[in-house]
């Protein structure tokens, strides 16, 4: 069995609850910026939430809720300035007026630096936003916590495909059995298990948690904190009140050994 090496983690959904409160309210400014009548509500956006990145979500509402729709030019290059829009709104929400790292989060990344564990990011959303996240709801320097940051149209296929986290490893010269990743969608779950990874602890939120998480070593409602602990919702009883370093290589050592 490899040694637990490194711990990648996805963003929207795991380390914040972004979807709902953060790239949603982004897109509806950025449509009402450009003069559109589209608003994602919050049952809209779950549905939208079955495809991932944002360019690629706007294309699947037109077709779907928009079929009549039509623009004069490049609908790629029309798609691709109203995310370039979406993300100067999502940027500023982030300053202000913020969005807090779910339970457990800023402590479990603090203790596996002590610990010495690598930490990666594999994403589809753009470097820019996972920048302000981190800059803003974790620590100033918090990008420098992360060797590695895969995020937005570094590989061609976005998640479910694997694309992504084969890219972060290829970076960090692991393998898959020196890793453990961190999702909370069923779409996160296809992307890692097809990388490679078995070591998989997901966190679930109200957009996910009825999905499909088969595969997955662990499901949880979050890290867990002090006084508010987490609760396993599915796997072996690997965590004790909270998500820690040692509850981190029981779940390595189940999924690997």
């Amino acid at each position: 069995m490899a040694e637990l090496e490194a711990l990648i983690f996805d963003v929207d959904g795991t380390l914040a609850d972004t979807e709902k409160d953060g790239h949603r309210v982004a897109f509806n400014k950025a449509f009402a910026g450009a003069g559109l009548d589209w608003d994602w509500s919050v049952d809209i956006y779950g549905d939208l939430l079955t495809v991932t990145g944002g360019k690629e979500r706007m294309k699947f509402y037109l077709k779907k809720y928009r079929p009549d729709f039509s623009v004069d030019g490049d609908l790629d290059a029309f798609v691709a300035d109203l995310h370039a829009a979406k993300t100067e709104y999502y940027k500023a929400l982030m300053v202000d007026p913020g969005l807090p790292l779910r339970p457990g989060v800023e402590r479990l990344l603090r203790e596996a630096r002590d610990a010495g564990l690598r930490l990666a990011i594999a994403t589809t959303t753009t470097p820019a936003n996972v920048t302000a996240l981190l800059k803003n709801s974790l620590a100033e320097d918090a990008e420098d916590w992360f060797e590695v940051i895969a995020a937005g149209d570094l590989v061609p296929a976005k998640k479910p495909a694997p694309d992504i986290y084969v890219w972060a490893m290829e970076q960090m010269n692991l393998t898959p059995e020196q890793c453990l990743a961190f999702e909370d969608s069923d779409n996160g779950v296809k992307s890692v298990l097809g990388s490679g990874i078995s070591s998989l602890l997901v966190t679930v939120n109200d957009y996910t948690r009825n999905q499909d998480f088969s595969g997955a070593t662990l499901v949880v409602d979050n890290l867990g904190e002090p006084g508010q602990p987490c609760r396993v919702l599915a796997g072996p009883d690997l965590v004790q009140g909270q998500v820690d370093i040692q509850s981190l290589k029981a779940i390595h050592e189940h999924a690997t050994g």
